[in-house]
């Protein structure tokens, strides 16, 4: 080792300390090469080049430089004329023409300048040079440049021509060019866009100024050989001249003068027609563009910007008579930004003078700064940004507006953003604007609302809606009268400590608040917020304390910042105490009734028990007293506990269980959050859950599997009616349908059947998160065939739910999308008619034509009422519609105006999505209904229904939907007959009538017997035995002709009803289920938000409730202890389910 460490050579002296720390620079500096770039900019011309035209702020120096010696060429000149004083001469002297006489220091000043302009000329000529010479030589600049300085310029060295005329006010038009250059340098220089049309309107004048400045300079000129015109002659002959006034009394008088009028007037007629034309073309095009928004009027008035990808009428309309609605917007601009070239409808709206000063079109991207400049984004009060719904391809229309919505959030910060979203995989992209309505969410929750609580879309929509209650006022009918009223109620906010209408429950129950508020006012108030919490609590109930700093959500006509409180003192009968009136609004509004007399709100003292039932409004029990008057308890101003019934789903847990042990083979349902959810920023709902997740294989209805062998609907054997939806696929936002049917707080013994009848099969992402959920099946196929609508069990359905299909997106015209939607649902309507159908459209116009009667008087009466609603400028002229108003129909376009709402009750979104079941807080309760039956008839108006639900159940009543009986005329009842051919069975049963029923039948219009069919049966029944009675005995060939006769006769029902259990025989099922129940042409139904408290009630009325949140009031230890149960029941979820909270 020794021996081979000193083999080591020592190192050089250079590698010191320094150096190894530093390397070795001598070697790395050795092969380094030094690289220049941009060289051939260094030379002298590139330099030149640089600053006389590349750089943008010295070249503007430059052209200013031009401009200024060009005009000071043409001072010049005009100061030669005017020292010179020709004499007039009858004869034409060309020496007078060709030279002047002119003064020595502005000949020098002249001369000075012209060598200054030549030798700019020919240093940018220099400089532009890019090989072509003669381009550059025979350019018109340069040869007005050599006629306007050359003559100068030899003047210098040959003295007799120093008085030659040289034609300098030519320099006028090398003027003009160079004052258009430097407006474009300055506007690059800055970097400010100007107008195309500013700019074409600027050249078109520097135009005429030139032409009209020759014309005046040649005139006079030529005219010192003749009359001898002064400057301003010429040009006032000029102007009257281009200006085709032609007076007379200045003209030319010698044929040059004459001839260069010529000239100018033919240059006239072809320069200044183009002109025009491409200033014509630029405003055409401006107009479709729109402009732009002043920087001005943005910072001194307020306005919104509304994005869309294409602008339609109705969307239009919609958005403009929601957002102006609201008083305080009236001073608002709306600026409309979108890509596509303005409609001629939209176009001829926008011409309105009610929307002309307030509405301004730009048509550009959201996705340019520079158009969103144009529309000051980032001074606007808010940014709408709608979707395209009529898209065929929904997620592409949806990524568009993501697109949008990430430019307005980029461009403009600090801007409150409202984007409407299609589908709800999308929304989470969209999480951090203002608010966000996705459509697919609100559309199948309300879908699916409207078959446990009939026509929540109609009472959605008339929520959401601006209306002033005065649509259907001067109809004959009650109906429409009451119906319009009641619509116009709105939901509003205050706080406590600064309204009338709750001030003084401070201290108080929120349900003792709310029936007061309802007795006393006729408000009814839904909601609360705590200030030290975001969220709203609808019927938070009766424990809930109203606090000074809370903030009151209510329903009524008005807000009560625009009502006026009138007191007075009445006199009751019977008792004498003195009560306060109700409001009565300054606009004449209509008003809900006074309170209800104390008379009629019996209090019974000595029982305030309720009856032991909530869900049923039961004669309560009295001590013997049978000819007492029945009772309603008192609404108490503090909770107590013992007072307050124990709620449907807590009984329901104990019915469950004990019904669990005593069925055969009956499966159990847990209560858990769904453990897969198809989509982020779903809202966890506890929901009834099955134990154990049920098999891809299960979920098909129309096949069987190793676990069963049932094929239709019937071999299940549901109990409940089933709930079938048609869709087009199985999309994301079908789980909303599913959740608000299977959420905790419907009863298990209430719970639907729900059968999927889907175009195309869903895949395993969808089964795998509605797998969880009970008695939930699929089934590929479509409305239109009718063998899988018998095979899913439409006769066994309550509800047939048909979805607006995306494929129909794709029509030619818009309004046509909804066709075969609309002509399979009135196929399905005529072979099913007691079957109740919810209807989605695309458009709200055609909800027209669902359950179309072409002769039916009744419907082109509201047809004509339709009409005159829509000219009276109402928002809800379609209210009057029966399936609308029924619940039938509706179109998610109609909930648009959630959306524009927003700006204003920035509330709106979140009341909707509890009502709808989209969102659960804690403590906040949730939509139902309850039917009046003929037992509940007792309490004789809604005030006191108010009453018993507030004292009983805690739980607040909004609204009812009524169904009335109402005989419609129409020609077509006489065409319908039913055949005769009836057995000897019908004739024995059709004796054992009394002669009462059959004359009261006898007597009754040919509508009542279309529309029962079976007094209308025993009528024919009834007819034809007078008929036996005297007839003699037919031939066989007069048998043949009756028969033959009597299928001809045979009614369209009839053939109907055959052809579906023909279809149903072919397919193997049983034809006992189905229905031939009239088709309920005769009723109407509707809905009544708010009601005045003196409302009678009437049976089968549904009245929807606000259910205070059961688990916000269950006992610690029940809690703990069914959630106990429900946790050994859910262990067969697996891993992959999260931890879920049990009652």
């Amino acid at each position: 080792m020794a021996d081979v460490d000193t083999e080591v050579p020592p190192l050089p002296p250079r590698y010191r300390f320094r150096d190894l720390l530093l390397g070795d620079q001598t070697f790395q500096n050795d092969d380094r090469v030094q690289v220049e770039f941009y060289v051939n900019e260094n030379t002298f011309k590139e330099r030149l080049k640089l600053f006389f035209i590349k750089n943008q702020r010295s070249s503007l120096r430059i052209r200013l430089f031009n401009f200024a010696l060009k005009i000071l060429t043409c001072a010049l000149y005009i100061l030669r004329v005017s020292l010179d004083n020709p004499t007039e001469n009858n004869t034409i002297q060309t020496s007078v023409i060709c030279q002047v006489h002119s003064s020595p220091s502005p000949s020098v000043l002249q001369v000075t300048v012209a060598l200054i302009s030549f030798l700019e000329t020919m240093l940018i000529t220099y400089l532009s040079y890019k090989g072509n010479i003669w381009e550059q030589i025979f350019q018109i600049s340069f040869i007005l440049e050599m006629i306007n300085t050359v003559p100068f310029i030899i003047t210098i060295f040959w003295a007799p021509l120093r008085n030659i005329f040289v034609p300098v006010f030519l320099n006028c038009w090398l003027a003009k060019g160079a004052l258009e250059n430097m407006i474009n340098d300055f506007h690059r220089a800055i970097q400010r866009t100007h107008s195309a049309m500013f700019n074409q309107v600027f050249i078109l004048i520097c135009t005429l100024l030139c032409l009209v400045f020759t014309g005046a300079c040649g005139i006079q000129h030529l005219e010192r050989a003749g009359k001898n015109l002064s400057l301003f002659d010429s040009f006032y002959f000029c102007i009257v001249t281009f200006s085709t006034v032609g007076y007379g009394d200045v003209t030319p008088q010698i044929w040059p003068s004459q001839l260069l009028v010529v000239i100018l007037i033919c240059v006239a007629l072809v320069v200044l027609p183009l002109q025009f034309e491409e200033l014509a073309y630029l405003w055409m095009e401006s107009q479709k563009l729109g402009g732009n928004y002043s920087r001005h009027r943005a910072q001194t008035e307020k306005h919104v910007v509304l994005c869309v990808s294409s602008l339609k009428i109705d969307l239009l309309m919609d958005f403009l008579n929601e957002f102006y609605a609201h008083p305080r917007l009236q001073d608002y601009y709306v600026v409309i930004l979108c890509p596509t070239e303005i409609d001629i409808q939209v176009r001829r709206i926008l011409q309105i003078p009610l929307w002309s000063q307030r509405v301004i079109y730009l048509q550009g991207s959201a996705l340019k700064d520079q158009d969103l400049m144009r529309a000051k984004m980032d001074d606007a009060e808010a940014c709408f940004i709608l979707s395209s719904r009529n898209e065929v391809d929904r997620t592409a229309a949806d990524h568009q507006t993501i697109l949008r919505a990430w430019a307005a959030k980029d461009f403009a910060p600090n801007c409150p953003l409202y984007v409407q979203i299609l589908k709800p995989e999308n929304k989470f992209h969209v999480k951090f604007a203002d608010h966000v309505v996705c459509e697919e969410e609100f559309k199948y929750a309300m879908l699916a609302l409207n078959c446990v609580c009939p026509a929540t879309s109609t009472l959605v929509t008339l929520l959401v809606h601006t209306s002033r209650g005065q649509e259907g006022q001067t109809s004959p009918e009650q109906w429409q009268r009451t119906y319009g009223r009641c619509s116009g109620n709105e939901v509003y906010h205050i706080h406590l400590a600064d309204s009338k209408f709750f001030g003084e429950y401070d201290g108080k129950s929120f349900t003792y608040a709310s029936f007061h508020a309802h007795k006393k006012y006729g408000v009814c108030l839904i909601g609360v917020k705590r200030e030290d919490n975001k969220s709203i609590l609808l019927n938070p109930g009766p424990r809930h304390i109203m606090a000074a700093t809370d903030t009151c959500y209510y329903i009524n006509i008005t807000k009560e910042e625009n009502s006026a409180f009138i007191f007075k003192q009445e006199e009751k009968h019977g008792k004498g105490l003195p009560v306060t009136g109700l409001y009565d609004a300054p606009s004449r509004l209509p008003v809900h009734s006074i309170i209800a007399s104390m008379g009629t709100v019996a209090i019974d003292l000595q029982h305030p028990d309720p009856p032991e039932e909530s869900g049923k409004l039961t004669l309560p029990t009295e001590n013997g007293a049978g000819s007492r008057r029945p009772s309603i308890a008192p609404v108490l101003e503090i909770a107590d506990s013992s007072a307050i019934l124990p709620c449907d789903l807590l009984s329901d847990q104990s019915e469950d269980e004990t019904n669990q042990s005593d069925e055969e083979g009956s499966v159990g349902f847990v209560k858990g959050y769904p453990p897969n959810s198809p989509y982020i920023g779903s809202s966890p709902t506890l929901c009834h859950l099955l134990p154990q997740k049920a098999p891809f294989c299960c979920l098909r209805l129309d096949k069987g599997c190793t676990h069963n062998s049932f094929e239709d609907a019937k071999a299940y054997g549901f109990k409940n009616k089933l709930i079938i939806v048609s869709a087009e696929m199985a999309g994301n936002g079908l789980y909303n349908f599913i959740v608000p049917l299977r959420a905790y707080y419907r009863p298990r013994k209430e719970l639907n059947p729900i059968v999927l009848l889907l175009d195309y099969p869903p895949d395993n992402h969808f089964l795998e998160a509605i797998c969880c959920f009970p008695m939930v099946y699929f089934m590929p196929g479509t409305i239109d065939n009718l063998d899988n609508l018998l095979q899913c069990g439409i006769i066994y359905a309550d509800n047939l739910v048909v979805v607006d299909k995306e494929s129909t997106m794709s029509a030619e015209e818009d309004y046509m999308a909804d066709a075969k939607t609309i002509v399979n649902v009135q196929t399905m309507f005529r072979l099913f008619p007691s079957l109740s159908i919810i209807t989605e459209l695309t458009h709200p116009s055609n909800m027209r034509f669902m359950q179309f009667r072409a002769k039916d008087c009744y419907s082109l009466a509201l047809s004509k009422l339709e009409k005159i609603e829509r000219d009276k400028g109402s928002n809800l002229a379609f209210m009057f519609r029966l399936p609308f108003a029924a619940g039938r129909v509706f179109s998610i376009s109609m909930l648009d105006t959630l959306l524009y709402q927003s700006f204003v009750k920035d509330y709106m979104i979140a009341i909707t999505r509890l009502l709808l079941g989209l969102d659960t807080t804690p403590g906040s309760g949730y939509l139902c209904v309850m039917k009046i039956t003929e037992e509940d008839l007792w309490i004789r108006t809604y005030g006191r229904l108010f009453q018993k639900f507030c004292s009983s159940s805690a739980e607040i009543p909004i609204g009812i939907y009524r169904t009335e009986s109402h005989m419609f005329s129409t020609s077509e009842a006489s065409k319908s007959q039913v055949s005769i051919n009836a057995g000897h069975g019908e004739e024995h049963q059709g004796r054992a009538g009394s002669w009462k029923e059959k004359t009261a039948h006898r007597n009754s219009t040919t509508s009542d017997q279309s529309e029962h069919p079976l007094l209308r049966k025993k009528s024919m029944q009834w007819a034809r035995r007078l008929s036996r009675k005297n007839a003699k005995p037919a031939s066989r060939a007069e048998r043949i002709s009756q028969q033959r006769l009597n299928l001809y006769r045979r009614s369209e029902r009839q053939e109907l009803s055959e052809l579906v259990k023909n279809r149903m025989k072919h397919l193997g099922l049983p034809t006992v289920g189905y229905d031939e129940m009239n088709d309920h042409q005769n009723t109407l139904s509707y809905v009544l938000i708010n009601p005045p408290p003196d409302t009678m009630l009437e049976i089968n009325d549904i009245v929807y409730i606000i259910r205070s949140d059961p688990l916000a009031h269950m006992p610690e230890d029940s809690q703990m202890g069914q959630a106990a149960r429900n946790t050994k029941n859910q262990q067969d979820f697996g891993a992959q389910s999260r931890n879920e909270t049990h009652l």
